[in-house]
């Protein structure tokens, strides 16, 4: 080859720009001219709750609304210090009672992984959300959900959540991580994409419509996520908030035909006390409201009873708000640059919306993760909040035979589901607990009968009610066969406080049983950053809200199994019984 050859490919380059930079308009230049945006860094000194734990300020006197956010500082709110470590509550729950130990030590690790879930990924400026229903109901626990200062920074916090995930992967690698639904806050299109582009380390855009404020307000500037780190692998539940409005109500509602419109419309939503009556959606008694992006704290705006306004208030229409189809979302798991394709939704149902799934993390160790998708059907029929737990008939069949090959192949089984069991009382007197309608496949006390008839079940995972959680599902017959009994842990949201991810190590130990060691972490968030001052919105939000208290005893069933949880959080070591076949199996692991 020439030896100029390079010089000459380099000149010819130059020469290029040159003319384009003289003639514009042309052509693009091979160099983009414009830089791309920076990320936000998390501090460097990452630690787990077992280190150290983020202890809220005590709740200030002075009493105010969530939309004076300019005022929280002023009075104390959202203040916090870290606290001392949060140890691991060993749990023998499952364990005969004449079990001792003996000294028994963690002999081999089968796998460690990490759960996010309900990260709510919100646009903030789109035109059809319940903002006001918070102002009508400020004493709701469940306010900070319709409306508080999070909803500026959702995409950030994941962001320094995984980074934080790559942090503890250098200091003890993970096999890979699931994430245990509602990845938006409303079955939306531009939320979807944000969500997996800030896995896959893309860009960030996080406003939409006008694009109000993107030039100067930090929670609406473009920024680059880190991006999880590529040896991960990581996988997708759906949860309700994945496919409903608002987590609560199926797109095509014979109360409100104008629903799916409603995403991509400049008008602003009006309906009724959602919260008071689910049936008043047909209503129009209230405007619900936006942020606005062009304000430091982000102000609601159109907000109010219809008859304040003259006229309907607007905004500016965005198409990429545009609500999806289950089969839409979950299709949209494909266009990722990071790993498995379609993130656990390349099995052959998933073209019809079925979103059930199962996979083996290492082919080594028999265990299968069975991904269930547990929320309410879309076409229920139902009127109330749909927010229950829910089988129909071909998950309940799959889930069944899911159960039976992974008994029959040796397989210890971890359930992954977004919505928990048996923590709420029964519908419909929770919007959370299983839904008792006759289009439900399986009752709750089958679908436990079914659970415990299964010696391999070791776990369940679920997200849904932002609570750290862990509950104890004791053997039926804890003397005679104490390893039917399983284990039901729930990882809180990224969105309202304590804002954790947990992490779970299961380990074979040496007197043939099973420890599953699970960790909350906080996000490492810097100082300064976004993700920084969602943390002390969210704090605020639950001093303001007076759910501290919900945060850590919240037992609505009175299950003596349920330990409190410490500012929201629990870490735990939950040692598991296996079968003699089992045990035998895993002898000479």
């Amino acid at each position: 080859m020439n030896s100029l050859y390079p010089y000459k490919i380099m000149g010819f380059i130059f020469f290029t720009c040159m003319l384009f930079f003289f003639f514009p308009g042309r052509s693009e230049c091979v160099v983009n001219s414009q830089s791309e945006p920076e990320g936000y860094p998390i501090a460097s000194d990452v630690q787990t709750t077992v280190q150290r734990t983020i202890m809220p300020g005590a709740t200030p006197t002075t009493a105010i609304s969530l939309r004076e956010i300019a005022q929280y500082e002023q009075y104390g709110y959202g203040d916090w210090t870290y606290g001392p470590g949060l140890p691991h509550d060993r749990r023998l729950d499952l364990m005969p009672k004449e079990y001792n130990s003996n000294g028994a030590t963690q002999k081999t690790r089968l796998l460690n992984f990490f759960t996010i879930s309900d990260i709510h990924i919100t646009d903030k400026e789109s035109p059809n959300q319940l903002i006001h229903l918070q102002n009508l109901h400020p004493e709701s626990r469940y306010g900070s959900s319709l409306y508080s200062g999070v909803m500026l920074y959702t995409t950030h916090v994941l962001d320094a959540a995984i980074q934080t995930v790559n942090a503890l992967h250098k200091q003890n690698p993970l096999d890979f991580g699931i994430s245990l639904g509602d990845a938006c806050n409303t079955s939306q299109y531009n939320e979807l994409r944000w969500y997996i582009d800030v896995l896959d380390g893309k860009v960030i855009r996080p406003s939409s419509g006008a694009h109000l404020g993107a030039e100067t307000i930090d929670y609406q500037k473009p920024y680059k996520a880190a991006g999880l780190d590529t040896s991960i692998p990581w996988y997708q539940t759906m949860g309700n908030h994945d496919h409903f409005w608002m987590g609560s109500f199926p797109l095509e509602h014979r109360l409100r035909k104008d629903l799916r419109q409603s995403y991509v419309s400049d008008d602003v939503f009006a309906t009724g006390d959602l919260l008071s009556d689910p049936r008043k959606i047909g209503s129009r008694d209230y405007y619900m409201g936006v942020l606005d992006g062009s304000t430091p704290y982000g102000d609601v705006k159109y907000a109010g009873p219809v008859g304040d306004f003259k006229t309907q208030p607007k905004v500016a229409a965005d198409p990429d708000r545009r609500s999806i189809l289950r089969t839409e979302w979950m299709q949209e798991f494909f266009n990722t640059s990071s790993l498995p394709a379609g993130h656990g939704f390349d099995m052959p149902g998933a073209k019809d919306g079925f979103a059930c799934y199962s996979f083996v993390p290492k082919p080594n160790v028999p265990l299968k993760m069975i991904v269930l998708d547990n929320t309410q059907r879309d076409d229920s029929g139902s009127l109330d909040i749909h927010g229950h737990g829910f089988l129909d008939a071909a998950r309940w069949e799959w889930l069944k035979k899911e159960l039976a090959d992974g008994t029959a192949a040796g397989q210890l089984m971890v359930i992954a589901s977004h919505i928990p069991i048996s923590v709420e009382v029964t519908a419909p007197n929770s919007s959370m607990g299983w839904w008792t309608d006759p289009k439900n496949a399986v009752t709750l006390p089958d679908l436990l009968a079914e659970l415990h008839s299964h010696p391999n079940l070791v776990l369940l995972m679920a997200g849904h009610r932002h609570l750290n959680t862990v509950k104890a599902f004791v053997s039926p017959d804890p003397a005679g066969a104490p390893e039917n009994g399983f284990w039901q842990v729930e990882t809180s949201s990224l969105h309202d406080f304590p804002q954790q991810f947990r992490t779970f190590e299961i380990f074979l130990n040496s007197d043939d049983t099973i420890s599953i060691v699970t960790t909350n972490v906080d996000p490492a968030v810097l100082e300064g950053t976004p993700a920084a001052a969602s943390r002390r919105y969210a704090i605020a939000a639950a001093q303001i809200l007076k759910n501290m208290e919900g945060i850590e005893h919240w037992n609505p069933t009175n299950d003596p199994t349920v330990k409190p949880m410490p500012a929201g959080s629990y870490n735990a070591e939950l040692v598991v019984p296996l079968s003699p076949a089992m045990r035998e199996k895993l002898k000479n692991f």
